[in-house]
């Protein structure tokens, strides 16, 4: 039964469209949304990055294993997968205003449970409710897109793309010394009073209402099928990498994945209102966005976030670096570089266009990935190489994907592709650890090599398939 209807409409608190009465803002005010937006997506990232170097601290806690304590970031990021295609559609009927305050309060919710958490069961669980807010991410894009003058706004994304990598590399170091001065519960603590700033800041700056054109009802059947597809493949994934690709339980999840896209996809053809059309799935304004996304992340995030990690930690076969000194030359430039690379490229992608700004972010991260499989027994070669990446891939890529996300979304679903592609930055990033791992894993010279020698081959599909992506309504390729 179709259980559509427009009754949806109603949870809007304004009766008309808040799209058509708001004027595009420009100076101050722009300034002053800009703001709010990175107030509520930092509330998110220090979550996901300052609770990174406690986990430790949380097992030995809670006297349990290594296992058990990845669920504290694993459960975080699956709901976060699956809140954002969910909550940037249903932010289409009502409000985008409405939907950022909806998931800042399930985020203050499951930190309150964290802050309070007698068990590791109980935090997991409010870590699960604090991932929900990954969705802050695409909502807020579509926020500066329906709201700011279009010479503005690509220096405005690549300002928030430039929050996800971080406060500038430092907020993981300021974790741990949190955790280890006032214990992990204390960043919590500050996570909760910063996502309180954030609702003062989104009720007084976000416009509120309904978008204009917004008509019809959730299509909950069609979340509903892509939230098992999510779980399913993520899973699936997970269990590959450890139980191997050939066990049953792998296999398992493999046609739970498949047959729940295979729902998905039945229902959207059904539905009067759907999440996403299959037209618009099998379109170039969709599927290479999503792909490209998904390649790029396994390409390049498996080489800065876990291949050049063991490497340069390594005594025997690799630099022989500390965890720290590990971390301040391979992670922390990387992301301080993309704070500033990242505006600059949304600068640029606003004058000479978004698909060229795509296809030179990609291109010349297949490029620092290359440099670095190249030289990779020398650190100096491959500490160049990821500063390289830190322009062009947390730079350039990131700001051109989730700009050309919003740019390229369906008009009768603006809200839907922000929200999946912000999904396939998890399962990219996932997918690439898990295939490089058993080369990276050896822990040998020619197995270093050979994990960055496959990023390179992935990186290097993603640029293909970057070349598939169509260019937003008025824009020359």
């Amino acid at each position: 039964m179709n259980t559509q209807s427009t009754a949806n409409s109603a949870v809007t608190p304004d009766a008309k469209p808040a799209a058509a009465q708001q004027p595009r803002l420009s100076g101050s005010r722009a300034a002053l949304l800009i703001t709010a937006l990175v107030v509520a997506v930092l509330s998110f990232q220090l979550n996901a990055s300052m609770i990174t170097p406690a986990l430790p601290q949380i097992g030995e806690y809670f006297g349990a294993n290594a296992g058990s304590v990845g669920q504290v970031q694993s459960m975080f990021f699956l709901a976060g997968a699956i809140s954002g295609p969910i909550m940037g559609r249903w932010s289409d009927f009502i409000g985008r205003r409405t939907a950022l305050l909806l998931v800042l309060a399930v985020m203050a919710a499951g930190t309150i449970l964290c802050i309070a958490a007698p068990t590791l069961p109980l935090l997991v669980a409010g870590r699960f409710l604090q991932g929900v807010s990954s969705a802050v991410f695409a909502l807020a894009y579509i926020v500066l897109n329906e709201n700011l003058n279009a010479g503005i706004f690509g220096t405005s994304v690549g300002i928030l793309a430039a929050v996800n990598g971080g406060v500038g590399g430092v907020d993981g170091y300021f974790g741990g010394l949190m955790a280890e001065t006032f214990g992990f519960r204390s960043i919590f603590v500050v996570v909760l009073i910063l996502t309180a700033i954030a609702v003062g800041c989104v009720i007084k700056v976000v416009p509120g209402g309904r978008p204009s054109g917004s008509r019809g009802g959730m299509d909950w059947w069609g979340a509903g099928a892509l939230s098992l597809f999510l779980v399913a493949i993520t899973y699936f994934v997970s269990r590959g990498s450890t139980a191997g690709w050939a066990d049953p339980g792998t296999l398992a999840l493999l046609a739970a994945a498949a047959a729940s896209f295979a729902a998905f996809w039945l229902i959207e053809k059904k539905r009067s209102h759907p999440l996403i059309a299959v037209h618009h799935l099998r379109s170039r304004q969709v599927w290479p966005v999503i792909a490209t996304t998904v390649l790029t992340l396994a390409g390049i995030f498996a080489i800065i976030n876990f291949t050049v990690v063991l490497l340069s930690q390594d005594d025997t076969n690799g630099f022989g670096l500390s965890s720290s000194i590990s971390a301040l030359l391979f992670l922390t430039p990387a992301a301080l570089i993309g704070v500033f690379a990242a505006p600059l490229a949304g600068w640029i992608a606003d004058r000479r266009g978004w698909i060229g700004t795509l296809r030179v972010g990609t291109a010349l991260s297949l490029a620092g990935a290359a440099a670095a499989a190249l030289f990779a027994d020398n650190q100096w070669a491959v500490f160049a190489a990821i500063a390289f990446l830190g322009i062009f891939y947390n730079g350039f890529f990131l700001t051109a994907i989730n700009g050309l996300s919003v740019l390229l979304s369906p008009k009768d679903a603006p809200g839907t592709l922000p929200g999946i592609n912000g999904a396939s930055f998890g399962i990219g990033a996932s997918l690439g650890v898990v295939i490089v791992a058993p080369f990276a894993g050896l822990g040998t010279s020619g197995g270093y090599v050979a994990a960055l020698w496959i990023s390179v081959g992935i990186t290097a599909i993603a640029f293909i398939v970057s070349l598939f992506v169509a260019a937003p309504k008025g824009e020359r390729v």
